[in-house]
C-alpha cells in the first residue's frame, strides 16, 4: 500500500522527539552502555516482552512520579539500535546482504528475547535462503543460536536437517575443530546419520587431535601419556561410535593404531568380532540407517545434495521416485572463484574430460543454471554431436520456507543433436547454438534453438559462481590393498586367539610380537 512507507518514516521521526518520549532504556553492559528514549506506548504493543516489563515499571511510577526507565543488559547497544527501529518503522535499515552474517544472528537472538515473531520469521527465512554456505562453515554458531529460543524452530529444523542429511558439511566446515563437544556429540549419535561409520570415526579421530595440535601426526610414535591425553578427550564421544558396523579391514587400518584409546573390554570384544566374521572381511561399513543413504558425494558450493541426486537421475534417464542403487562421485574440476572465472581458466582444468555437470549460480538471486555434457570439452572444433546433453535451471526464489528445493525446476533435453555442445576458445561451457552459453565473448545468455524449451525467463544473466563437475563412479577396493588387508588378517587371527584373559600390560606385549 502506498501509504505505508510514510506512515513508517513518521514513525521513525519520533524516535528522535526530544519533547514527548516517557521511557529510557538501558542497553549493553560496562563499558558499552547507551540510552535510547522511546515511548512506552509503541513499545507496549509492538514487543510482549516489553509489554510485561513496562506494565511493571508504570505501576511503579505512578507510585513514585520518575521517567520509566528499564534495562536490557543481554543485547549490545549496535544490536538494540536495528531492533528499535524496526519496532517503530517495521522495517530493516541495514543490508542483510552485504553486512556480517553473525550481526543477523546476534539479531536474531535479541528478536527472540524480546518476543518479537514477525522479525524472526523474517531473519530465519532469510538466513536459510542467502546465507547457507556461512551457516555451514559457522555451524557450531548457528546450532547454539538455533536452540537458545523456541520460537527458531526454522533454524532448528535446518540444523536438524544438515545433521542427518548432510553431516559432511558439518564436518568439512572451516570450524569444525572449534565446535564444542556437545555439538559434536549430537551429531555422531543421531540415528539418521547419512554417512558411513568409519567416516564417523575418522572425524571425531580429527577433532580429537585439533585439541591437541601437539601430539604427533604418526600414532606408532605415541607415547603412554599421548594416548592417555587422546583417550580423555574422546571419552565421552567413544560410546557413541558404531564400531561394529565397521568392516575388518576398517577396523585394522583406522581403529587400531588407536586402540590404546579404547576401553580395554571394548577393543577385546572388536577384536573377536573382526577378527572371526568372514562377513565382515571386506566390503563397506555399514550405514546408520535402514533407509536409503546418501549414495552420492560432492564438492558444490551451489546445489544441494538433493539437488545432484536429481541431476544424477536425470543422467541415468530414471524416473524421479526412483531410489539410487550405486555410488556416485560428482568430482570438482574447476570453480570460478577459486581458479578464476574466465573460459581460459575453464578450458585449462575442463578439457579433455566427459560426463560432467556445468552449475551457475546467478548472481543478485537463488537462481541456478546448468548443463549435462556426455563428451569431452574442447578449445577447438566447433559443436560435438550427442543424444544424452541436457540443460537445467532450479528457481529457489520460492517465499516458502517448507518448499522443496528439487521442486521448482525445468529439464530442458537435446533435440537437434548435431549441435549440442558448443567448443571453442571463446566461450566457456555452452550448450546448443544460443541455448547456455557460458563465459561466452557476448556474455552470458539463454536464448531457446537447440534444446526442448528455455530454462529461464530472461535471456542475459550475470555469474556469481561457476562450477565443472565431473561424475565418476566410485572405486572399488584395489587389489593391492586387499593383498595387503588379507595379509594383515591372517597375523590378526593368530593374534586373536591370544588374548583371552590377559591383563593390559600382556595384550601390549603381544601386539609387539604380532603387529609389529
Amino acid at each position: 500500500m502506498e501509504l505505508l512507507p510514510k506512515l513508517s518514516q513518521n514513525l521513525l521521526e519520533i524516535l528522535n522527539d526530544e519533547e514527548f518520549y516517557d521511557i529510557t532504556i538501558e542497553v549493553g553492559n560496562d563499558p558499552y552502555v547507551r540510552i535510547f528514549r522511546a515511548h512506552m506506548v509503541i513499545l507496549y504493543y509492538r514487543s510482549p516482552y516489553l509489554r510485561r516489563i513496562i506494565t511493571l515499571t508504570t505501576n511503579k511510577r505512578k507510585n513514585d512520579g520518575i521517567l520509566s526507565h528499564i534495562k536490557l543488559p543481554n543485547i549490545s547497544p549496535e544490536i538494540f539500535e536495528i531492533i528499535l527501529r524496526y519496532i517503530y518503522s517495521g522495517e530493516i535499515f541495514i543490508s542483510l546482504n552485504e553486512c556480517d552474517t553473525s550481526i543477523i544472528i546476534k539479531t536474531l537472538v535479541s528478536a527472540g528475547e524480546l518476543y518479537l515473531q514477525e522479525l524472526i520469521k523474517y531473519l530465519q527465512s532469510f538466513l536459510i535462503k542467502n546465507k547457507s554456505e556461512w551457516m555451514e562453515q559457522n555451524f557450531d554458531i548457528v546450532y547454539n543460536a538455533s536452540f537458545e529460543n523456541d520460537s527458531f524452530l526454522d533454524l532448528q529444523n535446518y540444523c536438524t536437517d544438515l545433521i542427518s542429511k548432510q553431516p559432511d558439511k558439518i564436518f568439512n566446515s572451516l570450524n569444525f575443530s572449534l565446535i564444542p563437544e556437545k555439538l559434536l556429540i549430537s551429531v555422531i549419535q543421531n540415528n539418521d546419520l547419512q554417512t558411513t561409520e568409519i567416516q564417523v570415526w575418522d572425524h571425531v579421530l580429527k577433532w580429537g587431535l585439533a585439541q591437541h595440535p601437539d601430539l604427533p601426526s604418526d600414532p606408532t610414535n605415541y607415547s603412554k601419556d599421548d594416548f592417555n591425553t587422546l583417550k580423555n578427550t574422546l571419552k565421552q564421544c567413544i560410546p557413541f561410535i558404531r564400531f561394529h558396523n565397521l568392516t575388518s579391514k576398517e577396523f585394522l587400518d583406522k581403529v587400531f593404531p588407536y586402540r590404546k584409546i579404547l576401553p580395554k573390554e571394548l577393543y577385546i570384544d572388536l577384536l573377536k568380532e573382526f577378527l572371526g566374521n568372514d562377513n565382515k572381511k571386506s566390503g563397506k561399513s555399514k550405514p546408520r540407517m535402514n533407509k536409503e543413504i546418501s549414495l552420492i558425494t560432492i564438492d558444490s558450493k551451489i546445489i544441494s545434495f538433493q539437488q545432484a541426486e536429481l541431476i544424477l537421475k536425470w543422467v541415468d534417464r530414471s524416473k524421479i521416485g526412483n531410489k539410487l542403487t550405486s555410488p556416485c562421485e560428482f568430482k570438482l574440476l574447476f570453480r570460478g572463484s577459486r581458479d578464476g572465472l574466465t573460459r581460459e581458466k575453464f578450458h585449462q582444468y575442463c578439457d579433455d574430460h566427459s560426463r560432467t555437470v556445468t552449475i551457475v549460480k546467478v548472481k543478485d538471486n537463488n537462481e541456478i543454471l546448468g548443463g549435462y555434457n556426455p563428451v569431452e570439452w574442447r578449445s577447438y572444433g566447433g559443436d560435438s554431436i550427442t543424444k544424452d546433453s541436457f540443460i537445467f535451471s532450479f528457481n529457489n526464489n520460492n517465499n516458502d520456507n517448507n518448499s522443496n528445493e528439487t521442486e521448482n525446476y525445468i529439464l530442458s533435453r537435446i533435440t537437434n543433436e548435431n549441435h549440442a555442445i558448443l567448443n571453442g576458445s571463446f566461450n566457456g561451457p555452452s550448450f546448443g547454438n544460443t541455448d547456455l552459453i557460458i563465459l561466452g565473448f557476448l556474455g552470458n545468455y539463454c536464448r531457446q534453438k537447440s534444446y526442448k524449451k528455455p530454462i529461464r525467463k530472461f535471456v542475459h544473466f550475470d555469474i556469481e559462481e561457476c562450477e565443472q563437475v565431473n561424475k565418476k563412479k566410485k572405486q572399488a577396493i584395489a587389489m593391492a590393498e586387499e593383498n595387503e588387508f588379507y595379509s594383515k588378517l591372517c597375523v590378526a587371527e593368530i593374534f586373536r586367539g591370544a588374548i583371552d584373559e590377559k591383563s593390559e600390560e600382556e595384550i601390549d606385549l603381544l601386539e609387539e610380537c604380532y603387529f609389529c
